[in-house]
């Protein structure tokens, strides 16, 4: 199957450095729990924010590389959420198989759930909405590129104002 015009493969090629990114923040942050860093400072590095902006570089890459257009977005977006949550989930399960706390299950951010209840959370509400909102913002930000900043051998749109 072809999302405006590439195929799944395609598109991971395109997003495994953001995967790498995700999964860089993810690690550090646990060693960062493990390590008894402070909470505030554990708090700075968010595997939320690390996907966010992973996604508006998909968009700068989409744009950039000529690689497609707003269903591509949708896509890589729904690919780094995906697996942003399956790494936020992954530590929810370690922590409830093995009996210990890291930070994904701390009070503040299991806001009382269930460890199952917590990961069925994130693979619903956190993989959907953060398709919804990452889309939008993602989709929004190759509108303006197109408007404003040329793509590789291309115009920019730019309407003369009046």
């Amino acid at each position: 199957m072809k999302i405006g015009g590439r195929g799944l493969r395609e598109h991971i090629r395109l997003l495994l450095p953001l995967f790498g990114l995700i999964t860089a923040v993810w690690l550090l942050r646990m060693v960062m729990d493990l390590a008894s860093t402070p909470p505030a400072v554990v708090r700075i590095v968010s595997v939320t924010v690390a996907g966010s902006a992973s996604i508006l570089l998909a968009a700068l890459l989409i744009h950039f590389k000529g690689f497609g257009g707003y269903p591509n977005i949708v896509v890589a977006t729904f690919l780094l959420e995906v697996w942003s949550q399956f790494l936020i989930c992954s530590a929810i399960a370690f922590s409830a198989l093995t009996g210990t706390t890291n930070v994904y299950n701390e009070p503040e951010y299991s806001h009382g759930f269930t460890p199952l209840t917590h990961i069925i959370g994130h693979i619903t509400f956190g993989v959907g909405m953060g398709t919804l909102v990452g889309g939008a913002m993602g989709c929004l930000l190759l509108w303006l590129l197109r408007h404003i900043v040329p793509a590789a051998g291309g115009k920019a749109h730019l309407r003369p104002s009046h």
